[in-house]
């Protein structure tokens, strides 16, 4: 019998396969529908670039890859980076760094050198901003000015943010731009704060790949500010962070299922999930609507069905020796 995690992933690639013309920002779907069209492009490449098990026979993202290929050597699909002007210059380097295998890297090179340098420079950028662009640049292969992990860890999300109540405040070199603790329904971190808390570990453990380089005292810190935000998050059905935690439970050096926080968020997933594997949007106060159209259910399900899709792929997988 398939356990929770292999049944999680199963259903939610096989509504992610079954509906990757939505994904396809040129296609008829894609076009019609209200997402983010270059976002679900670019998180669809990284469920490719890090979920792929090619040694278990029957590849369950074939098509998912073979559209990232298609994409990726489109001529027209960098274009789409220019239609959010904040975010050109991170979708560009994104786009590069997730290229895949074997194909021409022309357009990608194109849009690095379209780069400006103090894009690639630490000033005015957040730690939790500046963990991410050295991730991606150095996956890119363009050179950067930002410091090494060594020395952005202790003004990181991971080390410097600390749960509501817990009688301090947070870094303050965390940037306005992530939040602040203490949001009206309890939880231990703001929304914003709570998502750089885990794109932090997916970045510095390379979404499972390495250690993190914590030492064993904040390693326990982060630990503790991760079950606590995720037994929030599995209490108020906030699906997608939830599986965000769990995922960073394992970049911590935990096995989920083997503590309760993990085992609750794993089950609370599960009930969300619907028979057709779609978990149908961020949170139950923020699913879709039973009178949704195609696109709009697209829309709010895509990404917590494709973050619970890459979390169960990694977390039961074995780790890396």
């Amino acid at each position: 019998m398939p356990s929770p995690l292999e049944q999680l992933s199963a259903r939610a690639l096989d509504w992610l396969g079954a509906h990757l013309d939505f994904f396809d920002p040129f296609s008829a779907s894609g076009r019609s529908a209200t997402h983010g069209k270059a976002k679900a492009a670019l998180e669809l490449a990284l469920l490719c670039h890090r979920a792929a098990r090619p040694d278990d026979g029957p590849d369950p993202l074939g098509g998912a890859t073979a559209l990232v290929r298609k994409l990726w050597q489109d001529p027209d699909f960098p274009g789409l980076f220019d239609e959010l002007p904040a975010y050109t210059s991170t979708y560009g380097l994104i786009y590069a760094a997730l290229a895949p295998d074997g194909i021409d890297d022309t357009l990608c090179r194109a849009r690095l050198a379209l780069l400006a340098p103090e894009f690639l420079a630490p000033e005015g950028k957040s730690p939790y901003q500046r963990v991410e662009i050295r991730y991606y640049a150095e996956k890119a292969g363009v050179r950067h000015g930002i410091e090494p992990y060594a020395a952005l860890v202790p003004s990181s999300p991971l080390v410097a943010f600390t749960a509501a109540g817990s009688g301090a405040a947070g870094h303050a070199g965390a940037g306005p731009d992530d939040g602040a603790p203490g949001p009206g329904d309890g939880a231990p971190l703001a929304t914003p704060r709570a998502y750089a808390l885990t794109h932090t570990a997916f970045y510095l453990g390379d979404f499972g790949r390495t250690d993190p380089r914590l030492d064993a005292d904040t390693l326990e810190q982060a630990r503790e500010l991760v079950r606590v935000t995720l037994l929030h998050c599995v209490e108020h059905d906030r699906w997608d962070l939830a599986a965000e935690l769990v995922l960073t439970q394992f970049i911590l050096g935990t096995d989920p299922l083997a503590t309760p926080s993990g085992a609750a968020a794993v089950d609370c997933l599960l009930r969300a999930q619907r028979s057709d594997g779609a978990i149908p949007g961020r949170s139950a106060a923020l699913k879709a609507s039973p009178a949704a159209s195609a696109g709009e259910f697209f829309a709010k399900a895509y990404h917590t069905t494709l973050v619970t899709a890459l979390m169960a792929s990694i977390v039961s997988s074995p780790r890396p020796s």
